[in-house]
């Protein structure tokens, strides 16, 4: 029987697992409970590339060596599951997943993936290796809306590997283009990875958002550069789009105004206002024409204002005069001392009263009425000062960012033909509903006008409203989209039961802190720490998968960070970028298999290996980044939350 080059892998890679654990238990003296726990976790990693399910390979084993270290304490087990598992159910961070992953199947399922793609690459037409940076592009955009890595690298792969294929392109980089591009929906927000290491590590999802968002445009932008860079060293690897695939066909009534696409759009409809030349074409195509034209201008010029008065105004902060309590001025004390009580005088002792009648002395009224009147007194309203706020001039990135701004604007309508017309409004109906679903979900998140659940939820109405726009949401698509749902919460929810259990008896047995004293015991600096752990990631990420990585690892290097004064939140950043080589490493590269399942039948997987094997060399660039330039990940939560 003849056994293919992954198995061998696996089965080699198993082979040292077991290799390594035997010999680390046979060479020390006396087997503690702290070697059981390593043992166990061996013994988990094995048993996950048999094939068992993982959640509960992870509950299995936790139990049952849980139920040794409690000297087969059966009752006392049980409740560490009990409460492992309830732990993890009163977790109110795992309630976005489930919203998150509800927006991610609806927007696939608007079918707005196959219009965007289109735009994008007639609009990026004169970049070279255009139809591979559209769908670079594409993936970036659509894993952000959907965060769902099977679904763009199949859709895309039905989509766009085609398409390349018909333009000359080379399959490697085609594949590792549609494998690399759709692996982004786990590192740029709204990431279920985040939310999943956040839960885990203890780390503000919010954070984490915050942090992610430059990283993952960061990485988006080496992968474009290497294709442009691909395209222009070798052309005929990827070749320019011939006329044919750039030809834009315009619309029946535009085609009355006009002969040419090259023709200027903003000229030629003003003309078309007046005159009885165009007395075929309906005013009101030419209105509806006219007001997409001015649409980035009037946009522009609200911005402007806009943002202009935020940056000049300056509220003025309200001053209160309140007295600390106790304080009075010299005038109320002096008054409070002549009115106060006063020691007798001392001459002559003490006399009998007259004895007439006793009168009431003056003013003891007014006294018994209004007791110590004049020692204590109202104390003053505090008033705040009527200031207006002030004004101060913009500052410089202000006037720097608006004239870029500004350029692009002046540019767009220096060079507005139909033909750019039309690709334009074919951005507005693709591109732009996408943006600004993201945009409403990641801004109010890290804006701080929502959790993270509130805007999955409204992420999950949007993606509702976009499936009904495009005319998508049948009883159906409902149906199909709660089921996949339910599927994937499940899923990982069982993980985080699995993971819990797992973590508890692994610290019950003292795992954690043998390797905590091993580790230490190396003396490594922050930056070797940093090194190997990241190391030892990436070498999981080759037969496991993220969340196996997630909820077995990170429990165990967590607790580490501490010692060497590392940041959790930039741990996670580094993990993030990390493991989107799990997607990409053989031989558990699922994105290779889901493109493998799509594509033609004369590309082979070690096609798609040898074309995604860059973008990990990417990715390892990216993490390198990252670390020499940690303000790339962190200079924007340190802004909003510090």
């Amino acid at each position: 029987m003849k056994i293919r080059k992954e198995l061998w892998f696996g089965l080699t890679f198993m082979v040292l697992v077991i290799i390594g654990a035997a010999s680390l238990l046979l060479g020390v003296e006396k087997i503690t409970n702290g070697h059981l726990g390593l043992l166990m976790l061996s013994l988990v990693v094995m048993a996950i590339m048999l094939g068992f399910p993982t959640a509960f390979t992870l509950m299995g084993m936790g139990m049952i060596f849980t139920w040794l270290a409690y000297d087969r304490d059966s009752t006392k087990t049980l409740d560490l599951m009990v409460q492992a598992a309830f732990k993890t159910m009163s977790n109110d961070v795992l309630i976005a997943i489930p919203l998150f992953v509800f927006m991610g199947y609806l927007v696939e399922r608007a079918n707005l993936i196959e219009k965007l793609f289109k735009s994008l690459h007639l609009a990026m037409a004169r970049i070279p290796g255009s139809l591979a940076v559209a769908t670079l592009v594409t993936c970036a955009i659509f894993a952000t809306a959907t965060g769902i890595v099977g679904a763009v690298v199949t859709l895309m792969g039905l989509l766009a590997l085609p398409a390349m294929l018909r333009a000359g392109y080379s399959v490697p980089l085609a594949a590792g283009a549609i494998t690399a591009g759709g692996c982004l929906g786990i590192l740029i927000p709204p990431s279920v990875l985040l939310i999943v290491y956040g839960a885990t590590a203890g780390v503000s999802v919010v954070q984490l958002y915050a942090g992610a968002f430059f990283p993952g445009l960061m990485l988006t932008g080496l992968y474009i550069l290497y294709v442009i860079l691909i395209a222009k060293l070798k052309p005929q690897w990827a070749p320019a789009l011939s006329a044919a695939d750039r030809i834009v066909t315009l619309p029946p009534l535009t085609q009355q105004l006009t002969t040419s696409t090259a023709t200027h759009a903003l000229m030629r409809l003003l003309s078309a206002l007046k005159g009885k030349r165009n007395a075929s074409v309906p005013l009101g195509h030419i209105a509806r024409q006219l007001v997409v034209v001015v649409l980035p201008g009037l946009l522009f010029l609200l911005v402007l204002g806009t943002s202009y008065r935020a940056v000049t105004t300056v509220d003025a902060e309200a001053v209160y005069d309140i007295q600390q309590i106790g304080a009075s001025s010299s005038s109320e004390s002096a008054a409070a001392d002549s009115d106060s009580l006063q020691e007798p005088p001392a001459e002559g002792g003490l006399q009998e009263p007259p004895s007439g009648d006793v009168q009431e002395p003056p003013g003891s009224a007014a006294a018994a009425v209004e007791p110590a009147a004049a020692s204590v007194a109202e104390p003053p309203v505090a008033a705040p000062e009527a200031a207006g706020p002030t004004t101060r001039d913009a500052p410089t990135w202000w006037w720097v960012c608006f004239a870029i701004l500004g350029a692009l604007v002046a540019l767009f309508y220096l060079f507005l033909s139909f033909a750019r017309l039309e690709i334009f409004k074919m951005l507005l109906t693709s591109f732009f509903p996408l943006m600004i679903l993201i945009i409403a979900v990641l801004g109010s998140i890290v804006m701080g006008l929502a959790t993270p659940t509130e805007a999955a939820a409204m992420g999950a109405l949007g993606g509702f409203l976009l499936a009904a726009a495009y005319k998508r949401l049948t009883m159906s698509v409902i149906k199909e989209s709660v089921f996949l749902t339910a599927k994937t919460s499940a899923m990982v929810c069982w993980l985080f039961v699995g993971s819990a259990i797992f973590s508890a008896a692994f610290a019950l047995l003292g795992g954690q802190e043998l390797v905590e004293t091993w580790v230490l015991s190396m003396n490594l600096s922050k930056t070797q720490f940093l090194i190997m752990s990241q190391a030892i990631i990436f070498i999981l990420g080759w037969p496991l998968e993220w969340t196996e990585i997630i909820v077995i690892f990170m429990p165990i290097f967590i607790p580490l960070l501490d010692n060497f004064g590392v940041d959790p939140l930039f741990f996670g950043l580094l993990v993030a970028l990390n493991l989107q080589t799990a997607f990409l490493s053989p031989p558990v590269a699922m994105a290779a298999f889901y493109l493998k399942g799509v594509a033609p039948k004369h590309v082979t997987l070690n096609q798609i290996f040898s074309g995604m094997l860059p973008f990990m060399g990417i990715q390892i660039l990216a993490i390198v980044l990252l670390y020499q330039f940690p303000a790339i990940g962190m200079w924007l939560p340190q802004l909003l939350y510090k």
